[in-house]
């Protein structure tokens, strides 16, 4: 499986109009596939939208995309409220049990680059942490880049709100399980920047 992730940046106050002309198109797109879900910035970079979409592989991607453009309604009209545009590919880095539905509303996307070559290391770490750290709150997502932005992963969390958020890092901080250890000798990886955004669901997301 992997992930396309697309990340707009919107002209100010363009979000509204946006998301309607999106969601209206997507209602006829998501018959040749589903997005994973579709979020817009709260609080870091502002007027971003981010949508994910699953595949089995390159090719399905290739041949979806192909036949969403030959429908004629896709992509949606929104190419004057947009600045930027950038596209990743990415794939699992551990394993999570899959979430749908209702799971946040308030969810958060950190982003960490790290030293090239310390993927492997930084699997191991966190593979490692993740079991007792899901036990105080789920994670919705772990990926690392494919094709994009190289020696890049993302982690997602949904949180209840801000408040809750806040009470459940620190008790993950608080009982030692988390952050993952980055190891000692050769097992040591370098983290290079780290960056989050909070993020909140429109209305067609999947997940909400």
């Amino acid at each position: 499986m992997i992930y396309e992730m697309r990340t707009y940046t919107l002209k100010p106050r363009a979000l509204p109009e946006f998301l309607k002309r999106f969601g209206e198109a997507y209602e006829k797109r998501k018959k040749l596939s589903e997005m994973f879900a579709f979020w817009y910035t709260e609080i870091g970079p502002l007027n971003q939208v981010v949508h994910v979409w699953p595949y089995k592989d390159l090719a399905e991607r290739t041949r979806i995309r192909a036949e969403a453009v030959k429908s004629g309604n896709w992509p949606p009209k929104t190419a004057e409220f947009i600045t930027t545009m950038r596209t990743d590919i990415f794939m699992p880095m551990v394993e999570v049990p899959p979430m749908k539905g209702k799971v946040g509303p308030l969810f958060e996307m950190r982003t960490y680059t790290f030293a090239a070559g310390h993927l492997p290391k930084i699997t191991a770490s966190w593979e490692k942490a993740l079991p007792a750290r899901q036990k105080i709150s789920p994670i919705l997502a772990l990926w690392y880049s494919d094709l994009g932005a190289l020696n890049t992963f993302v982690h997602i969390w949904p949180y209840a709100s801000l408040n809750d958020r806040m009470s459940i890092r620190q008790k993950a901080v608080d009982s030692g399980v988390w952050p993952p250890k980055v190891g000692e000798g050769d097992a040591a990886y370098t983290l290079l920047t780290q960056e989050t955004k909070i993020l909140l669901a429109a209305p067609f997301s999947p997940l909400q």
